[in-house]
């Protein structure tokens, strides 16, 4: 049932509002179950066109596959096996996808992480592999502690140069690349650099293929860990097919191949690999792996490259806007689409930046999508016809649900109701494995009075009569003595208080009341203007209960994995409690 054909019940699940913003075709759309290599052989039957473009050299479809199928014997040959997981250790070089899809010919799984040597060393224990894949720029000491730590006896060592046409690429993007070689590097007899790996599947002659099953698991990858313990969610081919399908009413249609650019974005984030490779590549684009590429020289990449569209986040937004090398009258009118993920951005920011764009010639309406890990990185599309306040993050992708719950009752509630904004569809995760990862899933995927199984997302928010999905922060974080600590309606209220130009909150565990939060804030202020003369402005902003603990002024918006690094925050603050408990 949907809004166009019935009275609205009251309940999002039943009623899906949203699909009356859909073109019809899709009201009832079927996504089909396949492998990750059906659905996109089936998206791009032509093969001659470009899959990739990596410094200086274009790779086309039938290429692409004829290095998956290496790349698969070559697996084969070293050990691996069907059930088998695979540590891969890579940023987004072209290596990484080649192994994800021979990963799915064999029936293994890739496992990636983005983190301290001794994190990917607990992902190899996991794994439970011999053989892990990593860049040639590991250090010694790191690889010592992979030898010494991990059931890993060799390390097959890509190179950031593998398939790029070196000569191409500019000078500030081989600094980069360069910078990352520790004076101590070198190969440890058994190692393999990519092409003696490569090698050996060129010469592999006999079966090498399992059976297909788009069930199976393919792509383990550990959240960021940015709002808590870091966990590894499980996707197969299907789920991730799945994501990807559903996002394909996002590029309009082109006369030419156009291109999607991803810089500096690692794939070990679901986001990047499903939302950011997989999508595009299902939508016909070439996409430009951009890996090395120093964050703060995005904007001479941008204008160098000149994208069709952009995996873009609010920390890549804040360098373009603030960016000095970007000529007033410079054109972006190649730009097809604007909207930064990995992180919600206040009103006044999504307004500033829309702002920046337009004074550029690109005229889109900036969008906000919504997402996580958990579902394949993406749960909504933007919906233009709505603005972007309270926390508004478009509608749910056709064939995926979105509705708020009670989180004890599993109550649905009604429109406009607060609370855990749950998610069920086709591109749900097969479940966490790791550290805690049965218990981690008994806890997340729920099955509801409905006989449905609902991811429960942590997150809180509300759905509109119109299907419209607003996110107003994590969690129900309350006060002690009343009222919810809603951040992003706090974030947004702040951002407009006169002396404020950027803000955000830590909301902190509060000592003395186990079970409720306090906040804290930090702010950035317009130049010449002192806390003393904005406090005031701040706490008129806000409601009592919302007023910050402390305030702290900073000059810019610290990151982590790319998005503001309130859990370090967050952590000294409590640190700093502990200490003068301690002393006193």
């Amino acid at each position: 049932m949907n809004s166009s054909t019935a009275e609205l019940t009251g309940k999002a699940s039943v009623d899906k509002p949203w699909l009356k913003f859909y073109p019809e075709a899709f009201q009832n759309l079927k996504v089909p179950k396949m492998t990750l290599e059906a659905f996109l052989k089936m998206k791009n039957p032509d093969e001659s066109k470009d899959a990739f473009e990596y410094y200086g050299n274009s790779f086309t479809w039938k290429e692409f596959w004829q290095e998956v199928e290496i790349a698969a014997k070559a697996l084969k040959v070293i050990g691996f096996k069907e059930g088998d997981r695979i540590p891969v250790f890579l940023q987004g070089v072209p290596s990484h996808y080649i192994l994800l899809l021979a990963a799915e010919r064999i029936g293994a799984a890739l496992i990636c992480r983005d983190d301290i040597p001794e994190e990917l060393c607990f992902a190899i224990r996991k794994s439970k592999a011999s053989t892990a894949f990593v860049h040639d720029y590991l250090s010694k000491e790191d690889e010592k502690l992979f030898r010494t730590t991990t059931p890993m006896t060799r390390m097959i060592k890509v190179s950031p140069y593998d398939y790029a046409d070196k000569s191409s690429i500019p000078d500030y993007i081989i600094k980069e690349i360069e910078s990352r070689y520790p004076a101590e590097t070198g190969m440890t007899e058994g190692d393999l650099t990519w092409d003696e790996f490569m090698d050996l599947g060129r010469n592999f002659v006999g079966d090498y293929a399992v059976a297909a099953d788009f069930s199976r698991p393919l792509f383990g990858a550990y959240t960021s860990g940015s709002t808590g313990i870091s966990k590894l969610v499980i996707h197969s081919g299907a789920s991730m097919s799945a994501v990807a399908y559903q996002m394909s009413i996002f590029v309009q249609p082109s006369d030419t191949q156009e291109t999607w650019w991803i810089s500096g974005l690692t794939p070990a984030l679901v986001a990047v690999t499903v939302a950011m490779t997989i999508f595009p590549w299902s939508a016909g684009l070439r996409v430009i792996f951009d890996p090395f590429c120093p964050i703060d020289d995005i904007d001479i990449r941008f204008m160098e490259l000149k994208p069709n569209y952009w995996a873009m986040i609010p920390m890549m937004c804040d360098i373009m806007m603030k960016s000095s090398r970007i000529p007033e009258d410079y054109d972006m009118s190649h730009l097809r689409s604007i909207g930064p993920g990995a992180e919600q951005m206040s009103e006044r920011k999504y307004r500033e930046a829309e702002e920046f764009f337009h004074r550029h010639n690109c005229m889109q309406t900036i969008s906000a999508g919504y997402g996580q890990s958990e579902g394949g990185s993406c749960f909504t599309l933007p919906n233009p016809l709505f603005p972007l306040k309270d926390g508004c993050v478009g509608m749910p992708l056709p064939a995926t649900v979105l509705a708020a719950f009670d989180s004890e009752t599993l109550k649905e509630k009604d429109y406009g109701e607060i609370g855990e904004i749950c998610m069920k569809g086709p591109g749900m995760m097969l479940g966490y494995s790791g550290y805690m990862g049965e218990e981690k899933t008994e806890q997340t995927l729920i099955v509801h009075p409905d006989g449905e199984k609902w991811l429960h997302t942590g997150d809180i928010g509300y759905i509109t009569e119109q299907g419209i999905v607003h996110v107003l922060g994590r969690g129900f974080t309350e006060r002690f003595g009343g009222g919810y600590l809603f951040i992003m309606r706090m974030e947004s209220r702040v951002v407009e208080a006169d002396g404020v130009k950027d803000g955000f909150f830590c909301n902190v565990p509060d000592p003395d009341h186990e079970g409720y939060f306090v906040p804290y804030l930090f702010v950035i202020l317009d130049e010449g203007r002192t806390l003393d003369e904005v406090r005031p402005n701040i706490l008129a902003a806000l409601e009592k209960h919302e007023y910050p603990a402390e305030i702290t002024v900073i000059k810019e918006r610290p990151y982590f994995h790319f998005k503001t690094n309130r859990k370090e925050l967050t952590a000294a603050i409590v640190k700093d409690w502990l200490k003068k408990e301690t002393e006193g």
